[in-house]
């Protein structure tokens, strides 16, 4: 039978149902009894571009968190913080920063293409051989190992120094940057020095297909390839093809699954829940509307800066923030009294794990256009 034959014939998911589906993967239409890091680990990293979101996204997906629960971890070198996916900050476990970072080398090869005016004469292996003995020396910062760059390439141009390091060597951030509550500048070393670990072997990328769907499927192949940064996946998904189950999507795109993993029924409640700025839910599929209603696309963002997210029945509804003293919500939308209600509830809910003893109040704000 041919692809599309295959296809075509496949049951359709509508957009209910990839929600429903979504969430329960992302533990987000119940609290999830897991400890952090194995959340860590089922979602395949957390997105962590700033210190706080990775603790506001396991606050809403896990039963009972609180910020130790991942501090602690991170403290012990069993969580950490390094550059993976689609080049970006992620909160990883110990085992996913030796094996993930090597999977997207690629990705971050070509990333360092669009620099190489500035690093003409640069050896880039020696520089990377050179960078690693300085950040395992002693954790550096990246202004300090730009200037011992700069000293056996003073030619060079210093950013593209810095993005040859980072490109050409997995960089971890040392504790207590990332630590909930401690302040911290950026301190980089090796993930193998951090972790008193051998680098390991990439998985294959049938391995992470698979992870890829417990977390976020049912999924297309350009879904797998805007989560992880990469191309050329398709014949991944072709070789497990007999292992999986084939739906399509309202727009016809061909949809891969775990045969048991979980597909609710479209109507099975979904809570509301505060999602922090840059959460990987509304960052790995390149068709969002499972969660992102059609009139709302693009009212998440503002140039390169992500707002808070709230979810209402399961899709974004709109946007929260922390003032001095409240936790102001501003939905898109019209709210019925029985949802504000239910939203009023999780966000108390969620400044009592995060913010205990906090004077805040929760408010509702100006809805934006």
């Amino acid at each position: 039978m041919t692809t599309k034959a295959r296809t075509t014939s496949a049951p359709v998911l509508g957009l209910r149902a990839l929600n429903r589906a979504t969430l329960a993967r992302q533990l987000l239409l119940r609290r999830a009894s897991l400890s952090a890091e194995a959340a860590v680990a089922h979602l395949v990293g957390l997105q962590a571009q700033n210190v706080k979101p990775p603790y506001y996204a396991l606050a809403a997906r896990l039963d009972g968190f609180t910020p130790d629960d991942l501090s602690a971890p991170m403290a012990d070198r069993r969580v950490a913080r390094l550059v993976t996916l689609r080049s970006t900050l992620h909160t990883h476990t110990a085992d996913d920063c030796l094996t993930l970072r090597p999977l997207v080398q690629a990705a971050r090869d070509r990333e360092l293409g669009a620099f190489r005016k500035g690093l003409v004469g640069v050896d880039l292996d020696r520089l990377a051989v050179l960078a690693r003995e300085l950040v395992e020396a002693e954790p550096r910062t990246m202004g300090q190992l730009r200037e011992a760059l700069l000293a056996e390439w003073p030619d060079a141009d210093p950013q593209a120094l810095s993005v040859a390091a980072r490109c050409r060597l997995p960089l971890v951030q040392v504790t207590p940057r990332g630590l909930w509550g401690r302040s911290g500048q950026v301190t980089l070393t090796t993930p193998e020095h951090w972790l008193g670990r051998p680098a390991m072997p990439a998985p294959a990328p049938d391995d992470t297909v698979l992870r890829y769907l417990a977390a976020f499927g049912p999924a297309s192949v350009k879904d797998m390839q805007t989560w992880a940064g990469l191309t050329r996946l398709r014949d991944a998904f072709e070789r497990l093809r007999p292992r999986l189950v084939t739906f399509r999507a309202p727009d016809g795109t061909e949809l891969f699954d775990l045969p048991d993993a979980p597909r609710p029924d479209p109507e099975t409640p979904a809570p509301p829940r505060f999602l922090p700025e840059f959460d990987n839910l509304l960052l790995s599929h390149a068709d969002r509307t499972r969660l992102v209603p059609p009139a709302y696309k693009g009212r998440t963002w503002a140039k390169n800066t992500a707002y808070r997210v709230l979810l209402v029945d399961g899709f974004v509804a709109g946007l929260w923030r922390l003032d001095d003293d409240a936790l102001v919500v501003e939905p898109f939308g019209p709210l019925t009294g029985a949802r504000r209600d239910e939203v009023v509830a999780e966000g108390e809910r969620m400044l009592a794990a995060l913010h205990p003893g906090s004077a805040y109040a929760v408010r509702f704000g100006t809805v934006r256009g």
